[in-house]
Parts: structure tokens; sequence; C-alpha cells
């Protein structure tokens, strides 16, 4: 199965989160923000990466950006996962490097689909 990052401030969402994806097989690490997640993206070298937005201190715009910039993570597949709903987020999202956007609360088998999709 998959190894993946979720990178979420929210306790809430990164239990839920890491339930999901740990029962259906998947390996699963957790960050808490953008800085977090870049040295855990180049530690580990997760398949998948799923990406809040609004964070403290370096954002999920940011860190995707800095992802894509890096020639060891520029390759692993960034979801952008986030409350941010407008069409001008997701646009900015994807401009950044994100190969999805999916707006929260999001359904399991909508995160399942994209992995699915992404791996």
């Amino acid at each position: 199965m998959a190894r993946i990052l979720i990178v979420e401030d929210s306790p809430t969402e990164q239990t839920a989160m890491q339930h999901l994806l740990s029962q259906h097989g998947h390996q699963v690490w957790v960050a808490n923000d953008g800085h977090a997640a870049l040295d855990m993206a180049r530690q580990h070298k997760p398949d998948l990466i799923f990406m809040d937005v609004v964070m403290p201190g370096l954002n999920g715009y940011q860190a995707t950006r800095e992802l894509k910039k890096d020639a060891s993570t520029a390759n692993i597949p960034v979801v952008m996962i986030t409350s941010k709903t407008q069409d001008s987020d997701k646009y900015w999202g994807m401009r950044q490097g994100a190969k999805a956007y999916i707006c929260k609360p999001a359904s399991e088998q909508e995160i399942l689909d994209v992995v699915s999709s992404l791996i």
C-alpha cells in the first residue's frame, strides 16, 4: 500500500484521516505545519501528501511550492485538503503544484478515490 503524509494542524482532522487511511492499509505520517511537512517529506519520501492550507507558520500553499522546488520531493503528488472553497483558492493551490484539491468536509470516499487515482 501507499506511504502517505498528512499535513494538518487540527488534531481532530489528523486523527480522522490517519484512521481512515491506516484502516485501508496505508502507512501514514502526520505533520502539524508546513515546516514539519518539508522535513518529513524529505526524510520519508511519501507516495502522496495531503496538505491543509490554513496553518500557522508556513501555510499549505507555501509548503507545496517549496516541495515542488526541491528535486528530492518535486515528484510527490500533493493534494490540497482545505476549508478554503473559492475558485480562486483552488486555482492558487493548483498553481503551486497540487495534483488535486478537496474541500472540507471531505467524505471518506472522496479521500480514498483521490488516493486511488494518484498512486
